[in-house]
């Protein structure tokens, strides 16, 4: 399973935008070789059309993709928010984990739940939300976003399978700081590809034949 997640850290709207655009061209770019793109979690920016971040699955005839995408972004262009702003440089970032699916996921268990709900007709009244907990670890999650209890069980299980890449030997680190660390830890500076304009071209394109190093 290859994993990437796009994060615009604590950058402002503009970052997020940029996040929303570096989305719509890793689908491109996979579509593009012919490889498969889920997203399986996302957290929306308070601008409409922004992400604070995406995760993305990958199958893994893309992993050449996703190590383009790995380490620190930069969107170069005049701010679509404000127009008297000066910055035009706007950083996120992309984390790519690889991971041994069959290895890691042998040691979990699942239970199912009853999604919550604001009440009255909207509560779902059947089992379909999911807790993943990975025995070894004490590591678990709760995904109730997908209607159906299989599509919740499959996103449970990649974002545990995240945490538990993301952790690593820290076993102190704690479980919600695992997942979303990328935010904290967004490199400004240095970026690995830079895109101009509004049409988010690459100064760099995507390659297949030769991928970035990481």
């Amino acid at each position: 399973m290859i994993l990437l997640q796009l994060s615009a850290g604590q950058g402002p709207a503009e970052c997020g935008k940029a996040v929303a655009l570096a989305l719509n061209l890793v689908d491109k770019q996979a579509k593009a070789i012919g490889a498969e793109c889920t997203v399986l979690a996302q957290e929306m920016h308070a601008h409409k059309g922004c992400m604070k971040s995406v995760l993305l699955q990958l199958s893994r005839d893309a992993k050449a993709l996703a190590e383009y995408w790995h380490g620190p972004q930069l969107w170069v262009c005049q701010s679509p928010f404000r127009a008297k702003h000066k910055r035009k440089n706007w950083f996120f970032s992309g984390s790519m984990a690889e991971i041994d699916e069959v290895a890691m996921a042998s040691d979990i268990r699942y239970q199912t739940c009853r999604a919550s709900g604001a009440g009255g007709q909207h509560v779902n009244t059947t089992d379909s939300a999911v807790r993943a907990t990975h025995i070894a670890s004490g590591l678990s999650v709760r995904v109730e976003s997908e209607r159906s209890q299989h599509a919740n069980k499959r996103v449970a299980k990649a974002l545990l399978l995240q945490k538990l890449a993301a952790q690593g030997d820290a076993e102190e680190m704690a479980c919600d700081k695992a997942r979303w660390q990328q935010h904290q830890a967004l490199q400004r500076g240095n970026p690995k590809n830079t895109f101009k304009g509004n049409q988010f071209s690459p100064t760099l394109p995507f390659n297949k034949g030769t991928p970035h190093d990481n």
